[in-house]
């Protein structure tokens, strides 16, 4: 992808019982109400780098007056473990960071995500898939196409016109049928910054800027539910903010090249598009992206220090000054007027 009044940080501890939630709601249906949300997967608990995403989440919904919601990403039952989005719930919780409504888990929530990919396929805008990923490199070795570790595998289309004999893996986006035949729709008021130019999405992150990518030459025809059950983060992401009425998505810069993949998914589904901004990361020692995979350390927050300790450290690479406050809500507090300064007025 190329770069081109206040509430109260306390609020009453909401439910962590499963919500299956709503139906997607239709384009341009977003109003003026801020609503944001951070949505952590359970393969672990949170890290410094999640932390971070989940304060600077937060801080945007409050300097904004709006309402700040948890989603537990649990849809892949074979990656999530029992007993984690509790104890990811109750990190946050003792970080200040507690939700206005119950928080939504997308594992009670299969039934609108068929009903999404059922409208994809009516549409012809899905397909079945067969390949694996050992005839998908084939395939793009054969046009002299070498997949880079952790690159995209660009998919060459070769279940477009059937599975010929083979069972399905997977259920793909069409997104070069879609690209190529449905007219770039009018984003919704609020997402002036968002637009297709031809093949390409373009897009304004709040803080990186102008935004580029060809997704049917960079990405290919993406991958919406394997065979065996689960279902992919850029479908269930995309109905889930629709459906909870999602105006604004802060979270790591290291989800921003999937913005137009969702896009391209919301307008095809008919759903608004949030505004985006995408946070700094943690770094490890290594130079590399801070993340569950890589080792990185679960937070402590079972003693008051601990909990006002992760919260410094993540106000820092958000840029944000020290707080001398003895507990997480006052530092809470006392960042919400600089975070306005720092990443507001939205474009």
């Amino acid at each position: 992808m190329t770069q081109g009044p206040e509430p109260p940080p306390g609020r009453p501890k909401a439910a962590s019982t499963p919500s299956g939630g709503s139906e997607p709601r239709a384009a341009g249906s977003v109003g003026a109400t801020y609503i944001g949300r951070f949505a952590p997967s359970p393969t672990g608990p949170l890290h410094a780098g999640s932390l971070v995403a989940a304060l600077a989440s937060w801080l945007d919904a409050r300097a904004a007056g709006g309402r700040w919601l948890v989603r537990i990403e649990d849809a892949d039952t074979e990656r999530c473990l029992p007993g984690l989005g509790e104890h990811i719930l109750g990190q946050l919780a003792a970080c200040g960071l507690i939700a206005d409504e119950a928080p939504v888990w997308q594992s009670a929530r299969g039934a609108l995500y068929e009903a999404a990919l059922q409208r994809l396929m009516a549409a012809g805008l899905a397909y079945p898939c067969g390949c694996t990923r050992r005839e998908i490199d084939a395939a793009l070795a054969a046009r002299g196409v070498a997949h880079e570790r952790h690159g995209e595998r660009v998919y060459p289309g070769t279940c477009r016109d059937g599975l010929h004999g083979k069972p399905a893996r997977a259920w793909r986006f069409a997104t070069w049928k879609f690209e190529q035949e449905v007219p770039a729709a009018s984003a919704p008021p609020a997402q002036a910054a968002i637009e297709t130019i031809a093949d390409e999405v373009r897009w304004t992150d709040r803080r990186l800027g102008p935004q580029r990518q060809a997704v049917a030459r960079e990405v290919g025809d993406f991958v919406l539910r394997r065979a065996d059950g689960p279902w992919a983060y850029q479908l269930a992401v995309v109905v889930d903010d629709a459906a909870q009425g999602i105006t604004d998505v802060v979270r790591g810069e290291d989800l921003a090249d999937n913005t137009p993949r969702q896009i391209l998914l919301q307008r095809a589904l008919g759903c608004p598009a949030p505004r985006y901004l995408h946070t700094p990361l943690v770094m490890g020692a290594d130079g590399q992206k801070l993340s569950k995979q890589n080792g990185a350390t679960a937070l402590t927050t079972g003693a008051l220090a601990e909990a006002l300790g992760a919260l410094q450290a993540a106000a820092a690479v958000l840029g944000l000054p020290p707080s001398a406050a003895a507990t997480p809500a006052e530092a809470l507090a006392q960042w919400v007027a600089p975070w306005a300064a720092l990443y507001n007025p939205r474009p």
